[in-house]
């Protein structure tokens, strides 16, 4: 069995944490360390429990705490080789704390495999990952063919459902970030976000969790409607909600799988 929860999710901040056959990971580090810890012992645990911390980018809401965290925690952590180098150059000491992956290349973490894909987003070496049931598919402007190989039918899935293009192009942001958000280095649409849904519900994704939500620019209720449509319109149904903005989400839980498309 495979546990997840979210610990934080959207524009100020992202964390959340993967147990899989009694390793603990915790897929980024965006909000403090104070708070990653009172999550962690919410959930009856502790940073000391942590085999090792996966990083997919180096913008502040996904490592903002890591600094802080590696001072009090003895574990690795991984990043593709560009954004180690991003991290030794913005993280004093972390070097020796870094061990980098090759994207399309599995690693394993004692003994819990974990296989990175290539994401499209505006930070060096962007990544996703795939831990054993659970797939991690945020920050990307597109589904990249190395995403949506690895986890496509993932039977769990967090994927990113950044905003709506409608209140985006209405809303308040200046024209630059506008841009930037809606480009293929940018961040997921809901409507992207339905289209990808859709594929991996065939491929066998049991349940889905919409991440990374922009406070601005898209509201859970907005979401939710495009991506349940999309599934309504195919026939399809999956599990689906949304992971809350601040705090530890509800207990997520999936079988292991055998065999993977």
């Amino acid at each position: 069995m495979t546990i997840l929860h979210t610990i934080a999710s959207g524009s100020s901040g992202n964390a959340a944490l993967v147990e899989r056959e009694g390793v603990c990971l915790l897929v980024d580090a965006g909000i403090s360390c104070r708070r990653i810890t009172a999550a962690l012992a919410e959930l009856g645990r502790t940073p000391a429990e942590l085999s090792g911390v996966l990083i997919t980018h180096t913008h502040s809401d996904h490592i903002a705490g890591l600094q802080t965290l590696l001072k009090r925690w003895g574990g690795p952590v991984f990043a593709s080789e560009e954004a180690c180098a991003d991290l030794r150059r913005r993280l004093p000491g972390a070097a020796g704390r870094l061990v980098p992956f090759t994207p399309g290349h599995r690693f394993s973490v004692d003994g819990c495999e974990v296989d990175p894909f290539s994401t499209a987003h505006d930070a060096p070496g962007p990544a996703g990952f795939r831990i054993g049931p659970v797939g991690v598919l945020t920050d990307t402007g597109y589904v990249t063919d190395a995403a949506a190989e690895t986890v496509c039918g993932a039977p769990l899935l967090l994927l990113e459902a950044n905003h709506d293009v409608e209140m985006l192009r209405g809303g308040p942001y200046p024209y630059y970030l506008k841009r930037r958000i809606l480009s293929d280095q940018g961040h997921l649409s809901n409507e992207a976000a339905a289209r990808f849904a859709a594929e991996s519900c065939r491929a066998g994704t049991a349940e889905i969790v919409l991440v990374h939500l922009s406070k601005e620019n898209n509201t859970p209720a907005a979401a939710l409607a495009a991506v349940s449509a999309a599934l309504e319109q195919e026939g399809l149904s999956s599990a689906l909600s949304v992971a809350p903005r601040e705090g530890v989400s509800v207990r997520y839980e999936t079988a292991e799988v055998v065999c993977r498309r």
